[in-house]
């Protein structure tokens, strides 16, 4: 789960095959793609002016590298978040229950994040989610 949510690479690739498969909303899948890439940009953003660091513990081992000694919020809970929004909202399916809560502990789990850092990153995925939602939205009811 880390390797596939590293910088939202995983997402990403997810987003690229739906464009390539259904071609009927093509457009709309490119834009879902472009919400997870900025809701992972937003958490990078964020990162960098709040700067709390990793949690360093010397009873908890770390168990996956990371490109950042940043933690606030996280990435990984952010892209994900956004992902299992908008593209559970193109396949009709409910993605947020089955993949976000294990991305979230994951990176618990791996001693990378403190709990906040999750839950940030999952609300801040969400609001991006929303934004690009209401975007094809508009752009739909244009057509």
């Amino acid at each position: 789960m880390s390797l596939f949510g590293e910088h939202a690479a995983g997402w990403l690739a997810i987003g690229a095959v739906g464009a390539l498969v259904d071609r009927k909303r093509r457009g709309e899948w490119v834009t879902a793609a472009a919400g997870v890439a900025a809701a992972h940009a937003a958490s990078i953003a964020v990162k960098r002016v709040v700067r709390r660091p990793r949690p360093k513990d010397p009873e908890i081992q770390v168990l996956v590298g990371t490109p950042s000694q940043l933690s606030f919020p996280s990435s990984h809970a952010t892209s994900t978040t956004a992902a299992a929004v908008l593209y559970g909202g193109l396949t009709g399916k409910k993605l947020t229950p089955a993949i976000v809560p294990p991305m979230m502990v994951s990176r618990l789990v791996l001693g990378v994040h403190y709990p906040s850092d999750v839950v940030a990153g999952s609300v801040l995925g969400g609001a991006v989610a929303l934004v690009t939602r209401r975007f094809m939205r508009r752009r739909r009811n244009r057509a």
